[in-house]
């Protein structure tokens, strides 16, 4: 019944943390698009793909007491940090088991920026174009943040790194 809610909790602990609703949206976007299985609908939005019901289900985790949501107030704006508490711990001894690569997968992420995994997603989302495509997409979409050809291209670099470890 609750499985979906399950995957996010799993996703967070094989984080240990999350910084920043953008940061987690994107990287369960990432995931979903690299196979992992998250059934999320996303749709583009100001910062690139944006689930709603993703929104809604780290809500209910909160509400559920699965997931503690920290508020870190940083002068002109609050972020927001996810954990998984005790009892969310206890709710995952029910979950199914994840795939071995996600934890791996999830650290690669991790490691990068929101502004780096917003290009990443944004890419991803448009996939179904060529490589030339995709960019000119992405620099009319995105174009107040300015990516430069070296982010871009690094963002294709640390795609295909990705696939190597979702495969």
């Amino acid at each position: 019944m609750l499985q979906e809610h399950a995957k996010i909790v799993q996703f967070i602990s094989l984080a240990e943390e999350v910084t920043g609703r953008k940061k987690l949206q994107k990287m369960i976007y990432i995931a979903k698009k690299m196979d992992f299985p998250f059934s999320e609908k996303f749709e583009l939005h100001m910062y690139g793909p944006y689930s709603e019901e993703l929104t809604l289900r780290v809500e209910e985790l909160c509400e559920m007491g699965f997931l503690n949501e920290q508020r870190i107030d940083k002068g002109s704006y609050v972020q927001y940090q996810y954990d998984v508490s005790g009892e969310g711990q206890r709710f995952l001894e029910t979950a199914e088991k994840v795939p071995d690569s996600l934890s791996n997968f999830i650290q690669k992420m991790q490691a990068k920026s929101s502004r780096f995994l917003e290009l990443v997603s944004t890419l991803l989302y448009f996939d179904h174009f060529e490589k030339k495509e995709q960019i000119e997409k992405v620099q009319v979409v995105k174009n107040k943040l300015k990516f430069s050809e070296a982010e871009i291209e690094d963002a294709f670099v640390f795609l295909n790194d990705l696939e190597l470890i979702s495969n």
